[in-house]
């Protein structure tokens, strides 16, 4: 085809200028995006500049999304190029939004390894409104308090609500999932209840922000002492956390005065007040259930208390009234005997240290990163304990306590740093006159026998871990078993406390399996 005007173009020719296909020239041209400027006498369309200019812009506003009958509109001048981009950075918007909690959900997907189902239903949830998230909330309190006079409470929990923001991060909106699952858990519901139920009996009716607040301060303060013993390595168990106890109770009591139980001076009745009330508002499913609201409000999130919890409840429960752990530590320091005649508690601890840096000495650092029975301690974790216990029993014997639990006593050569611990244990206690020593309650070779039975305890450790031969000082171990029932049997078996429940033993189980399985280990 042959045009003649120098600004007419044939539908080819405005193709290879504009780069648009011929097909979608020839349909824009149909639907009223641009109008040919005239047609050949064999029927061709001839196209003007003018028509150049619109189907340029018409792909560039095609290109941002806009739909054809938008496009035309504009082209059209019915609407303004501004008003049409306006509209469409708000779809932009919509659509942004919807793709990116599309994008939290899939991962929130991935992280919790979700069936088909739960797929679905993670998705219609992340695409609640804000009024849909308060019902659930609302309906989750009233369902769990029901008729329980606890105005603050509920207040309380029915002002916080989920407030998820128009453009939610992917952490938010795997929190509201998990929100949501877990208001449907039976025991949060319980848990909650149980809180609720205790208010009412002990507490009822309404509390002043300034005796909120004065609670709240109490709980910081009893968090900071726990956590700081926990950091130095101070057992709940031990007759050392009788004073953090102490502590904890004489903050606390003058938020006990003016409620009817009255407490005013720390002894058992005040101890049994105060494990109750850590029983009731200990719970992992409640904690997680504040910590869930923050992290969907945009607030800071308090960190977990139950460590510190456990912890301080385990405490009340070794030491029910003052100085009780001492007091029976005392007694049983009294009557005892050396259980580890004739040999003496002396050959009895070089004989385990001897046979534990044989363990020692076997480990290759290779095997460092491997797990222990010990929680959260991997084999090097396990070797610089090994360490720290043969300087921390030296030097109670010498009289210079350490409080460097958490230091990396094993530098770089784990085979050296246990063997010069454990002869500066064994010097301590070398000392003319130690063993009769008094420390405290306990006299020295009572100090020797709690670093032997540390010894077997964690040899055995080491040995399951590493994979050696696990009957090390077999005579030892048999020895440590009645004196290991007398001094611990009556410690409480927590999650915070020094030992496990109890474990079965196999038949065919040596001395120290047997040892190591009454200090909760599990013996395979």
């Amino acid at each position: 085809m042959y045009v003649d005007d120098a600004t007419s173009w044939s539908i080819g020719e405005v193709a290879r200028k504009t780069g648009l296909a011929v097909k979608l020239i020839r349909h824009w041209s149909d639907t009223g995006v641009v109008q040919p400027a005239r047609r050949t006498a064999a029927g061709y369309r001839v196209y003007g500049s003018d028509a150049v200019v619109r189907l340029e812009l018409a792909r560039t506003l095609r290109d941002l999304g806009l739909s054809l009958a938008t496009i035309r509109d504009v082209l059209n001048r019915e609407h303004t190029l501004a008003e049409v981009a306006a509209a469409h950075v708000d779809a932009l918007d919509v659509q942004i939004r919807t793709l990116r909690s599309q994008q939290a959900v899939l991962r929130s997907v991935t992280r919790r390894n979700t069936t088909t189902e739960g797929l679905t239903s993670m998705t219609k949830l992340a695409r609640m409104t804000a009024a849909e998230r308060r019902t659930i909330i609302q309906e989750f309190v009233t369902e769990t308090l029901e008729e329980l006079d606890v105005p603050t409470y509920r207040r309380g929990l029915l002002a916080a609500t989920p407030d998820l923001p128009a453009d939610p991060t992917d952490e938010q909106v795997d929190a509201w999932i998990e929100l949501s699952e877990l208001v449907a858990e039976p025991a949060l519901r319980s848990a909650m209840r149980r809180m609720a139920r205790y208010a009412a009996e002990h507490a009822p009716g309404e509390h002043d922000e300034a005796t909120l607040q004065k609670a709240q301060r109490v709980t910081d303060e009893w968090l900071r002492r726990v956590n700081a013993a926990i950091g130095e390595g101070i057992a709940p168990d031990s007759p050392a956390a009788d004073t953090v106890v102490a502590e904890t109770v004489a903050a606390w009591i003058p938020t006990q005065t003016s409620l009817p139980h009255g407490l005013h001076t720390d002894d058992a009745r005040a101890r049994s007040v105060l494990l109750e009330q850590l029983e009731v508002a200990s719970d992992v499913h409640v904690e997680r259930y504040w910590q869930l609201l923050c992290v969907i409000n945009g607030f800071p999130a308090r960190p977990s208390t139950a460590a510190a919890g456990e912890w301080l409840m385990t405490a009340l429960r070794t030491n029910p009234e003052p100085g009780a752990r001492a007091a029976e530590l005392g007694e049983m320091y009294d009557t005892g005997a050396d259980a580890w005649e004739p040999a003496g508690v002396l050959n009895a601890c070089r004989g385990v240290l001897d046979a534990v840096n044989g363990l020692v000495s076997a480990v290759d650092p290779g095997q460092f990163d491997r797990a222990t029975p010990c929680a959260d301690w991997d084999v090097r974790a396990l070797l610089n304990h090994l360490v720290w216990e043969n300087l921390l029993w030296a030097g109670l014997a010498d009289g210079a306590p350490r409080s460097d639990m958490t230091a990396d006593h094993l530098g770089e050569n784990h085979i050296e740093a246990f063997r010069t611990a454990s002869r500066a244990a064994l010097t301590a206690f070398g000392r003319p006159g130690m063993l009769d020593r008094r420390y405290g309650p306990a006299p020295g070779w009572r100090l020797v026998e709690h670093l032997v039975i540390e010894m077997l305890v964690h040899g055995w450790d080491l040995a399951r871990a590493t994979g050696q031969p696990r009957d090390l000082v077999p005579d030892l171990a048999e020895s440590a078993l009645p004196v290991v029932r007398k001094i611990f049997g009556g410690l409480p078996r927590t999650a915070a406390g020094s030992f496990a429940q109890p474990q079965p033993v196999p038949a065919g189980a040596t001395a120290l399996d047997h040892l190591a399985a009454y200090l909760g280990r599990t013996v395979a």
